[in-house]
């Protein structure tokens, strides 16, 4: 399963853009600029500039202001990528910069697109990511992240001892992402998702149980939320 972004369209002639640069530095009284600043004051999304001219250093220097000093963020792309996931699933679609800048994200919007060159392209870089095959570096990284934990090492040890199963009972980040939106991020059973029912917790099951043979495919797996999910296991 392939997971695509939504279609968009931007316009706006590079002048306009680089104009309105120079009329927020104007109305700031300042000759530097920080994308936080026009982040506040601009006409247009911080990442429209830095993806139509590859940085936001370079629109700042064309227009002829003063780069401030840039900080450094110690935050890795697999973290970002985390945060995208968590507020996709919250809110039920594909999130916006409108979003970031409503404080959704627990980032700001200046490591976002510094690190990858703009909005869109770091929600790109993000389904590059959940699109990724099992064999890459994402399976590297996760299976150290699960042998720290109890769960983990548990999941390990039976997954090398179990001949039974081809896959492996924990569900990773990018899996369960691609089997909720399959589910357009509602339970399977009552029809509830966070974006309705704030606090709801999504989860994901075995439709048919690993501990009888069940496999963590996307077939075999559905999105329940928390109530949903502890009510089928009374039944089991």
């Amino acid at each position: 399963m392939e997971f695509k972004l939504n279609e968009y369209h931007r316009d706006v002639p590079d002048r306009e853009l680089l104009n309105d640069l120079l009329r927020v530095a104007k109305l700031l009284n300042q000759k530097s600029l920080t994308s936080e600043e026009y982040s506040k004051y601009g006409k247009y999304n911080v990442s429209t500039i830095c993806r139509r001219f590859s940085k936001w250093l370079i629109a700042v220097k064309i227009v002829g202001l003063s780069p401030k000093p840039r900080i450094v963020y110690k935050i890795t792309d697999e973290e970002i990528f985390q945060e995208i996931e968590r507020v996709w699933i919250k809110l039920g679609r594909q999130p916006t910069m409108t979003d970031v800048r409503n404080g959704e994200f627990k980032y700001s919007q200046s490591p976002l697109t510094r690190r990858f060159g703009g909005w869109r392209k770091t929600l790109e870089a993000f389904v590059s990511w959940i699109n990724s095959s099992e064999e890459d570096i994402d399976k590297q990284t996760e299976e150290k992240a699960n042998s720290n934990t109890i769960e983990g090492r548990r999941d390990v040890a039976t997954y090398s001892k179990d001949k039974k199963h081809k896959t492996r009972r924990n569900i990773n980040l990018r899996l369960r992402f691609k089997v909720m939106a399959r589910d357009n991020f509602k339970c399977c059973i009552c029809g509830r998702s966070p974006s309705t029912t704030p606090g709801l917790e999504l989860v994901i099951d075995h439709i048919h149980p690993w501990a009888k043979g069940g496999e963590s495919t996307m077939d075999n797996l559905q999105t329940l939320c928390m109530e949903c999910n502890s009510g089928k296991s009374d039944l089991v």
